[in-house]
């Protein structure tokens, strides 16, 4: 099981939103521990925006529990948001406003602003506060979302796909740097949750994920732990590899001499009977975060994997 490590700050148990016949969110669960940088990742259709929304109350679930800072957010919506911060996925501003216009809108809602952290991130993202924000491309309007959200330092940052439209290089130091220094401001009480499919440029900064797949999250568990119990083993044998089954067994390929297997905190069960079979070789690797998030939504050897909880 995960040890959280703060209070809950996002809280979901067993939420449903149903579109017509789709089951957008089928039961989702999860919780996200205060002071963590926390994954959310799943294919497209997935549910991960409906979720988010559902925390945000910009929907209402059918069912189930949402609490944000151990409230509920269609009740308590304005004390709610006053401590977090939300970048959409598409992000827009009124036509009339040019880029310093819309920086003053959103300042006139907080309580709290870091003029110098502002500066800092035009300065960063070369950014005219007298351009007209119709102007901006997308990547340009996401920036100045990321500007607002950070400027204000909340509590809890919620990014819904925050570097799309970002060139790489804006990208990578967005995430090394501008992410990293909002939660090194105060650790223990900052907290982002992050939807993204960009998962490996995330991954020195993600603390624990869950992969979300038809609206059920499917796998939640801590870096750490994605590293000891997921392991890629090669295996080369003097003749064709062997048929080979095993219930610790994510993801599994067979090539002529070679099988190659992706193992669920089994691996050196699967090296030793590996052996056993007559491998002349075996090979056993660690898993990037999105090898392990392609194994575990893309496997057809899996049912829904463990989801684990306090």
């Amino acid at each position: 099981m995960i040890k959280l490590s703060g209070d809950p700050v996002i809280e979901l148990h067993d939420v449903r939103r149903r579109y017509g016949k789709l089951d957008a969110l089928n039961g989702l669960t999860l919780q996200v521990p205060r002071g963590s940088c926390y994954g959310f990742f799943g294919r497209n259709g997935a549910g991960k925006t409906t979720a988010i929304k559902c925390l945000l109350n910009l929907l209402r679930p059918d069912s189930g529990r949402v609490a944000v800072f151990g409230q509920d957010p269609r009740r308590h919506e304005v004390a709610v948001k006053a401590r977090l911060a939300y970048v959409p996925d598409q992000v827009a501003f009124y036509p009339w406003m040019n880029v310093g216009e819309a920086l003053e809108y959103a300042r006139s809602f907080r309580r709290h602003w870091n003029e110098d952290r502002q500066y800092h991130l035009l300065q960063r993202f070369r950014l005219d506060l007298q351009q007209p924000t119709t102007g901006l491309s997308k990547g340009q309007r996401t920036q100045v979302a990321l500007i607002i959200a950070i400027a204000a330092e909340p509590e809890l940052l919620v990014l819904d796909e925050p570097t799309s439209g970002l060139d790489p290089i804006v990208r990578r130091e967005f995430i090394e740097t501008v992410i990293g220094e909002y939660l090194e401001g105060d650790p223990k009480n900052r907290t982002v949750f992050v939807s993204t499919h960009l998962i490996n440029e995330f991954e020195g900064l993600i603390d624990q994920y869950t992969i979300i797949d038809q609206g059920r999250a499917i796998l939640s568990i801590g870096t750490e732990e994605t590293r000891a119990k997921y392991r890629r083993l090669e295996a080369r044998f003097p003749a064709e590899a062997p048929p080979f089954h095993h219930p610790g067994v994510v993801r599994q390929r067979s090539s002529g001499r070679n099988l190659t297997v992706v193992a669920n905190g089994v691996a050196s069960q699967l090296e030793a009977e590996f052996h056993r079979l007559g491998a002349l070789e075996v090979v056993t690797q660690g898993l990037s975060l999105e090898e392990v998030f392609v194994a575990v939504t893309e496997s057809p050897l899996v049912a829904p994997v463990d989801t684990r909880y306090p």
